[in-house]
């Protein structure tokens, strides 16, 4: 019996939200669009550490952003941190940016099975056809070009769907990721491992920063502490790989030792126990989380969110890459269906912004792990920039070298490994001024170039957002490229390019 087949403008692989973003920002345009979810939802996934940019900017165009703030998540003001040089802890206030004041300069603390199932329902919500439980088994290629899909569905049938567009939004174990050409390169620097668990009744920062994540520096590496809710708390240890003996054998055990060489967060779990029932009952490991594809699309295709690429968790990047690139893909998909750019031009700007954006956190991330002095601990002496092998400083110049730094300067990995080092002097001092200031003003940490880089973007889609038609006009990011529309749901020719 022949496959059923179907047609679509855009066929999304993954409802996680990175799928489920891109599938509503397209679908809310009058596109025909179907996701494709081999999980039933709502499904386990790791607590996640939003930024305001994710809810007031991309959840705002998608649709999302009511129902996520009805559903009572912890509102988080920015992160606390005890790293660096200063023995007392310190705190990133999201309102460090000027473009994220007021209301805006808060994110939620969420749970993921509760998060992505709201993101999820929006994508219907708004005219996508969601389909949960189905496998997708490989693409549809004629020539270069995808053209659709083969799936099992629900009930076992095997089905075929013909689109315009594949879009693989099915996350690090993507089967698909491979299809766009290129290669999946891992980061020597920030090749860690980490052990995780919740935990229930853990002690709480006083107000107002009672629900900020808390990231804790100690000998063997970095403690993650995440608020989900009044009573539970998602609690993670990141090491070198190199250190993989310390999560060897017992995790119970070794998570436990673990948390015996941090004080501060040993005390924050003194009186707490362990979730050992349920979704949150089992001790994980993650590896190898960070990482970029060499190219993004093909004729018919694109990668979205960790299929793409990922790159360290401390700043909580994870979902804020993932909603930036379906919005930025979806931007490319609405013009390039409605005839509003050439689709040459419209894959070239997602993925330049992409790489911009992602080239961006991994610079930031690395100054922040360049800052902490702890020069006894062989995981922080590892992280040191100038210790670095120079064929990963290689790697990331051909990956970011003009493009997602927007500089054309870049031309060998020498003088990137002293940019990088200079970034981290600056933020350290900026950090140093920051904490020792008496009045709370953001002023000094804003002085860092590599907090105001990363701030910047996301700035620019949350005041877009917010503002429509009132929003300052754009500028091209790179030479000759496109701007967003008012509504931020499109590219158009730039004026000025």
């Amino acid at each position: 019996m022949a496959a059923k087949t179907e047609e679509f403008d855009v066929a999304v692989v993954g409802g996680g939200p990175a799928g489920s973003t891109l599938a509503a920002l397209v679908a809310k345009q009058g596109h025909r669009v179907v996701v494709l979810e081999k999980e039933n939802f709502p499904r386990y996934q790791i607590g996640e550490s939003l930024l305001p940019s994710t809810i007031h900017g991309v959840c705002r165009l998608s649709g999302a952003a009511d129902d996520l703030a009805e559903a009572g998540f912890p509102l988080k003001r920015g992160g606390t941190f005890r790293w660096g040089a200063r023995p007392e802890p310190w705190t990133f206030a999201f309102s460090v940016s000027p473009r994220m004041a007021g209301p805006t300069s808060v994110a939620y603390q969420v749970e993921r099975s509760k998060f992505d199932d709201i993101l999820l329902k929006n994508a219907r919500k708004q005219g996508a056809d969601v389909r949960e439980g189905c496998s997708v088994r490989g693409l549809i290629e004629e020539g270069e070009r995808v053209r659709g899909l083969t799936y099992s569905g629900a009930d076992g049938s095997e089905r075929e769907i013909r689109a315009k567009y594949v879009v693989d939004a099915s996350g690090n174990k993507s089967r698909l990721y491979n299809k766009v050409g290129g290669t999946r390169e891992y980061s020597d620097f920030f090749r860690s491992l980490a052990l995780f668990g919740y935990f229930e009744n853990g002690k709480r920062m006083p107000q107002p920063n009672r629900f900020n994540i808390l990231c804790v520096a100690f000998e063997s590496g970095w403690f993650w502490y995440i608020p989900l809710s009044d009573t539970l708390t998602s609690v993670g240890a990141v090491v070198r790989r190199e250190m993989a003996d310390k999560i060897q054998g017992d995790p119970e055990k070794a998570l436990r030792a673990l948390i015996d060489e941090c004080p501060m967060i040993a005390d924050y779990l003194s009186e707490a126990t362990r979730v050992t029932e349920g979704q949150y009952g089992e001790i994980r490991v993650r590896k190898d989380y960070s990482y970029h594809q060499t190219t993004f699309t093909r004729p018919g295709m694109m990668l979205v969110g960790d299929a793409a690429c990922f790159v360290d968790p401390v700043f909580s990047s994870g979902v804020h890459l993932a909603t930036y690139s379906s919005l930025l893909a979806a931007r490319s998909l609405n013009s390039v269906l409605e005839g509003k750019v050439d689709e040459d031009a419209a894959m070239k700007e997602f993925e330049a912004r992409y790489r911009r954006e992602y080239g961006v956190f991994y610079e930031f991330l690395v100054s922040f792990y360049e800052m902490h002095r702890d020069e006894n601990s062989y995981f922080w002496q590892a992280k040191k920039v100038t210790a670095n092998t120079e064929p990963e400083l290689q790697a990331f110049v051909e990956l970011i070298g003009g493009v997602s730094s927007g500089e054309q300067g870049l031309m060998n990995a020498e003088a990137l490994g002293e940019r990088l080092a200079e970034n981290s002097e600056e933020f350290a001092t900026a950090v140093e001024k920051y904490a020792a200031n008496d009045d709370g003003s953001s002023v000094p940490l804003f002085s860092s170039s590599v907090v105001r880089n990363a701030m910047q973007e996301a700035g620019q889609v949350q005041m877009r957002a917010l503002l429509g038609e009132d929003a300052e006009p754009e500028a091209p990011m790179f030479p000759g490229g496109l701007v967003s529309s008012a509504d931020g749901l499109y590219w158009l020719p730039s004026t000025t390019a």
